[in-house]
């Protein structure tokens, strides 16, 4: 099962497209806001060169088939306001983990609800995956709602998992089954 990216998924409001290299000004810009990476594990972006590091390290990823990576654009606009992906591909598992990342200029709108969605049909619908997963550091109730919003499942709690800021952090895991889906998509409105 080839793990392929679609040249571009279409929401009311948004295009979600494959990561180019001109879009590392805009993902620059977010990945700098400390509010927006106060949750990621990682420190915000100092500069170009990290998110060049930063590049590289997922565009190797994505070339072994291990990983897909999308921006978020506004339709209208063509501005990226985000980004999201699958990563950990496990073929022999039809499984995939999901992240991403808002700017904060666009939280509260339904914008990354609207993004995911698109994202998970593609998952399990294009891509034939069978179960999608996300972690989440716990004390991110935005990240948290979101999911359950989607229809994801809290699995458990994995202790101190990451390091944020040198303090170890517990990582709650929420999955989704392709089979759960439609009805999850279709039971929740609004954003």
């Amino acid at each position: 099962m080839p793990f392929l990216a679609p040249d571009l998924l279409e929401t009311p409001r948004l295009h979600v497209r494959p990561l180019l290299a001109t879009d590392l000004p805009a993902l620059l810009a977010i990945n700098s806001d400390t509010a927006v990476t106060k949750f990621l594990g990682h420190a915000p972006w100092q500069g170009m060169a990290e998110a060049e590091t930063w590049f590289s390290r997922i565009s190797a990823a994505v070339e072994k088939g291990s990983a897909l990576e999308f921006v978020i654009a506004a339709r209208d606009s063509g501005v990226v306001i985000g980004r999201s992906g699958l990563f950990a591909f496990e073929a022999g598992n039809a499984s995939a983990d999901v992240g991403y990342l808002l700017g904060r200029a666009h939280w509260r709108q339904g914008y990354m609800r609207e993004a995911l969605t698109a994202l998970i049909d593609c998952a399990f619908q294009e891509l034939g995956l069978r179960r999608l997963e996300a972690r989440v550091e716990a004390g991110n109730t935005a990240s948290v709602g979101l999911l359950r919003r989607l229809g994801f499942t809290r699995e458990g709690v994995l202790r101190e998992r990451w390091l944020n800021d040198g303090q170890p952090i517990d990582a709650e895991v929420f999955g989704l089954l392709h089979h759960e889906w439609p009805g999850a998509r279709h039971s929740h409105t609004g954003a």
